[in-house]
């Protein structure tokens, strides 16, 4: 029999179409491979010629080459019993997809097939998906600082500061700790891993609060019997806490920061999250001594919010932040995390 050859990424039902056309061609080829059962390569389907790979992505189809695969009975990857179609095997291919649940950490990274007739094993990765960065701690860390970075897939990560690499401390899948380098504010961290790169969304020093207020000058609330509490564990979106304001109806509070230069900044940035579902849950946003009002609508899940400064005046310093709960049915709980500025 001959080697199937594809050159065109075919849907699974053409594929399966085409083995079975082959199948029907080649009754009078009885062997099943047992004297000669080999891996010679894997490659991904995609259309042109077919290019030996020894990295897979899970959700990709793949053809694994060799012979001997007629009396396939089970194909793994990573020691993950992985489910292929019969009749999509012939004695020297094999089309099948890469489970999503297919482990890549602390995996054997050995793609094997088991038949009738006996075992074989191929050197193969499994790779994971591509990092996710969803924050890191502290935003405005100094020199020498041990940062912490949250996320996902970090397996056997790289970190950059710009387009420094820094030295990790420590890594899981899910957190990496290094230590910020000299010269970092304004620049953005990156999370490298085999499949590919994630940068964080915010620049070095842009926070207003990342776990504390930065540069605080003193915040009040406008009523006693309402809460603000800058240490909130239960929920939050950077970091490890957050900060969660109890509002009664029209209620708000008023936070003073140490002066800042923002003239490299073009926007206000922060999270917000409504604790109520009623559907007129808001939040205005009071910039340059009530000179700019921006109210907010806000949902149960955790939104960001952006104001450019050219909405309110171009300020090239910042100072003061006034918020006032104005949905308008009794007051309301807001959660708010990742406070800051955008970079030009």
């Amino acid at each position: 029999m001959k080697n199937l050859k594809i050159k065109y990424l075919l849907s699974s039902l053409a594929i399966a179409l085409l083995f079975v056309g082959m199948f029907s061609s080649c009754d009078s080829d009885s062997s099943d491979g047992s004297d000669n059962l080999a891996i010679k390569s894997v490659s991904k389907s995609v259309a042109g010629d077919l290019i030996p790979v020894t990295q897979g992505d899970p959700n990709n189809y793949y053809i694994i080459r060799g012979s001997g695969f007629l009396s396939v009975q089970k194909i793994y990857f990573n020691d993950f019993d992985t489910y292929f179609n019969p009749v999509l095997v012939t004695d020297t291919e094999i089309f099948v997809l890469i489970n999503e649940k297919t482990p890549y950490a602390n995996a054997s990274n050995k793609l094997k097939i088991v038949t009738k007739s006996g075992t074989v094993s191929y050197d193969f990765v499994v790779a994971p998906p591509s990092p996710r960065v969803d924050s890191y701690n502290s935003i405005n860390a100094a020199a020498g600082d041990v940062v912490t970075v949250y996320g996902d897939y970090f397996l056997d990560p790289i970190v950059k500061v710009g387009t420094e690499n820094v030295s990790i401390i420590s890594s899981s899948l899910t957190e990496i700790k290094f230590k910020m380098p000299a010269n970092a504010t304004d620049k953005y961290v990156t999370v490298t891993n085999i499949s590919g790169s994630a940068v964080a969304l915010e620049a070095i020093g842009s926070a207003l609060y990342d776990d504390i207020l930065q540069g605080d000058a003193g915040h009040s609330l406008w009523s006693a019997a309402d809460t603000f509490d800058t240490a909130f564990a239960d929920d939050k979106v950077q970091g490890l806490v957050s900060v969660k304001f109890i509002f009664g109806g029209w209620n708000g509070a008023d936070m003073k920061f140490t002066p800042r230069d923002v003239t490299k900044y073009k926007a206000f940035r922060v999270k917000v999250k409504s604790i109520s579902t009623n559907a007129n849950a808001s939040i205005t946003f009071v910039f340059g001594g009530w000179a700019y009002q921006v109210k907010k609508a806000l949902t149960n899940k955790w939104t960001t919010i952006e104001i450019p400064f050219s909405d309110i005046g171009n300020p090239t310093t910042f100072d003061q932040l006034t918020l006032q709960e104005s949905g308008n049915f009794g007051g309301n709980t807001i959660l708010m995390d990742d406070m800051g500025f955008v970079l030009k």
